[in-house]
């Protein structure tokens, strides 16, 4: 008798671990899957409990990285709700691909590309043609197959005919964050990022110059096609464009689409 009751003691201890890891399971489900450009990422951790304070019994998670990346994932079959790239190339070829909703797509920010160099550098460019003289060994510029900076950073100075110039000493970076962290080390002498990037590292980095490009930085929002929280994903897209949400994506730095 004693033996019997022993061994159904570790039942009810049983029965609560299946019900917590169902629990745990249908929590999981309910959470909203952002996958978002690397630039965003301050912002976004921020703008997270508002849209989740707005939205009682939602849960979102970021998965920040480089657009082209994210997108990548996205086409492989990772879970993701909603894709926030930092250009409208990237948007493009998820839309060509039947991977985002298009009628739902938004541009919610836009944003610059500036060049950017140590605190302590000795050589800061007055303009974009100076990138070619000796003083620039290391530039830092985001891969142009994967990064939006890169490919922004790549047509300038494919118009300014200097990528030729310039691209030997291309220290490729797989996101805008790692261009930045390169300066902000001195690992570099110069880099290609973006206004909002430069302005999180005023302390470690000096903006040399803005640089002036030929479409402008928009950054759009879709919910992905495969998403089966459809309804959630497009609210949060409409809540990226709301006073609130602007608010916070103006504090750092973006400007409106």
């Amino acid at each position: 008798m004693s033996c019997r009751h022993r061994l159904a003691r570790p039942l009810p201890r049983l029965a609560a671990l299946v019900l917590g890891l169902g629990l745990g399971g249908s929590a999981l489900a309910a959470e909203l899957t952002v996958s978002a450009a690397a630039s965003l990422s301050n912002a976004f951790r921020e703008l997270g409990p508002i849209y989740e304070a707005q939205h009682p019994g939602s849960k979102v998670q970021f998965n920040f990285g480089a657009s082209g990346a994210l997108l990548q994932q996205i086409a492989k079959g990772a879970p993701a709700d909603v894709l926030a790239s930092a250009d409208q190339e990237t948007m493009d070829q998820a839309q060509q691909q039947g991977l985002v909703k298009a009628e739902q797509r938004r541009n919610f920010v836009s944003n610059s590309l500036v060049v950017i160099v140590p605190a302590a550098a000795k050589a800061v460019p007055k303009a974009v043609s100076e990138l070619a003289q000796p003083a620039y060994a290391r530039i830092a510029i985001g891969l142009p197959a994967s990064v939006p900076v890169g490919r922004y950073t790549k047509a300038v100075l494919e118009k300014a005919q200097l990528w030729a110039a310039v691209e030997p000493k291309m220290i490729g970076a797989n996101n805008v964050r790692q261009a930045l962290d390169y300066v902000a080390r001195g690992e570099v002498d110069a880099g290609f990022v973006y206004g909002t990037d430069a302005a999180l590292m005023a302390d470690k980095v000096r903006l040399a110059l803005t640089v002036p490009t030929e479409s402008q930085v928009l950054y759009p929002a879709a919910p992905v096609a495969a998403s089966p929280r459809a309804a959630e994903a497009q609210k949060f897209v409409a809540f990226l464009l709301s006073p609130p949400a602007q608010a916070v994506l103006a504090k750092y730095g973006f400007g409106k689409p």
